[in-house]
């Protein structure tokens, strides 16, 4: 094997590890938090954590795929990290507002905070890690990740053991992100890669506010359109119902993680490839990655129908087996998601993001009036919820399966055409 192989394999590994760690904090956080504490403490914690994702995509706003696949390196390392600053910021005063709106109680505002908190971290955190896959040694932020995870795990766990606070042990995992942000993310590692020569670039810092807004938008409303039901049943039902969706909907992110960790990796070849016009080979690496989700996904549901309700049963200690087919219809409209998130990446990465943003704005209206006509008007409850998922994923998948094709053509013509010139 050679070093280049070598090198990828050591990336993907720990990426992987570490991604898939970080991601499934939130189902261990919700086992220990139903289990330590009561099903409506788990419910609240579950509408919380859905804003403080919301939320991170605010602090994240254009994410580390443009970064990484930034073709010409005009925007610096220091900008990047200004604008990162400058969004989790602005995601504070979001939270702010979102809460003072809302009125709920003292204990749930501050669960909600403190989540947002933890989200704004990663966010941080995410843009010192693109800095580390821009000088492939993306498996640093794996390592990272895997720290802040079992660390952050484990301490949630003593302290909600031991205090049966919730508010504790959130601030736990928030000490523990900010001292491994600190210490090893910045100090050990991106400290020594950022260029010191180079000034920050206020222009710069602005302007990937505005060149990359139609691909925040695209991510907020993904985010909103998957807890849309949720904030139906917020508004509607009980914390109690609010906690059996957020069990049921949990296995279902899976798909989403396995796809992201899938797809990272290739980041990099594919910019290599679009710097190149090679679209056919971009068809075909996104192609594979389709079928191994696919295949995964499928497994997924299967495994879902046959044990699925009695292994969450044996992880929550509650009976879930009356909503067996609402897990599985979830599990397999993440597979929508899934294939329609492989295809955000190719669009981004040969930069067609307002077609995207066209998408998302109609889905995020049909989650929108699905999930409160659903849930409320038709008084579906929590099958209302799983129906106007399912519909709003698979509305999404047929439009970006349809576009991204009808992009893909049109590029190839126009180097056909170019090519003849």
């Amino acid at each position: 094997m050679n070093s280049e192989k070598k090198a990828f394999l050591k990336n993907f590994i720990w990426n992987s590890l570490g991604t898939g760690i970080n991601s499934f904090n939130s189902l261990f956080f919700l086992i220990i938090v139903t289990r330590v504490n009561d099903i409506q403490t788990a419910g609240i914690f579950s509408i919380a954590y859905a804003t403080a994702t919301i939320l991170y995509t605010l602090a994240m706003y254009s994410g580390r795929l443009c970064q990484v696949t930034d073709i010409e390196n005009k925007i610096k390392d220091k900008d990047y990290i200004a604008n990162r600053a400058l969004t989790c910021f602005i995601m504070i005063i979001g939270a702010t507002i979102f809460l003072t709106l809302k009125k709920y109680s003292t204990f749930k505002t501050t669960i909600f905070a403190l989540l947002a908190i933890f989200k704004g971290l990663e966010a941080f955190s995410d843009i010192l890690y693109g800095i580390m896959q821009k000088n492939d040694i993306l498996y640093k932020s794996g390592q990272s990740l895997s720290l802040k995870g079992f660390i952050g795990i484990a301490l949630f766990l003593i302290v909600d053991l031991i205090t049966r606070d919730l508010r504790l042990a959130c601030l736990a995992v928030i000490i523990v992100n900010v001292a491994i942000l600190v210490i090893y993310d910045y100090f050990l590692i991106t400290r020594k890669l950022i260029d010191r020569e180079s000034k920050l670039n206020y222009k710069n810092v602005l302007s990937i506010l505005k060149s990359e807004f139609f691909v925040f938008v695209n991510s907020f409303a993904g985010i909103y359109i998957l807890n849309a039901p949720k904030y139906a049943i917020d508004n509607f039902l009980t914390e109690d119902i609010q906690a059996i969706y957020g069990y049921i909907m949990m296995p279902a992110t899976v798909m989403t993680l396995f796809t992201q960790f899938i797809v990272m990796p290739f980041l990099g070849k594919m910019k290599d490839l679009y710097e190149k016009k090679d679209l056919k080979q971009i068809e075909d690496v996104t192609f594979k990655i389709k079928l191994v989700v696919i295949a995964f996904g499928a497994f997924a549901v299967l495994a879902a129908f046959l044990l699925g309700p009695e292994f969450l049963g044996l992880i929550y200690g509650l009976d879930l087996k009356a909503y067996r087919m609402n897990l599985c219809v979830i599990i397999g409209s993440y597979i929508f998601y899934a294939i329609s998130y492989i295809n955000l990446v190719t669009l981004t990465t040969i930069r067609h993001t307002f077609v995207q943003f066209v998408i998302y704005v109609i889905s995020m209206i049909i989650a929108f009036i699905g999930s409160n006509v659903l849930v409320r008007v038709l008084n579906l409850g929590i099958n209302g919820a799983t129906f106007s998922c399912t519909t709003t994923l698979a509305i999404q998948f047929i439009m970006y399966t349809i576009v991204t094709k009808i992009i893909i053509h049109k590029e190839k013509n126009n180097l056909n055409i170019d090519e003849k010139v």
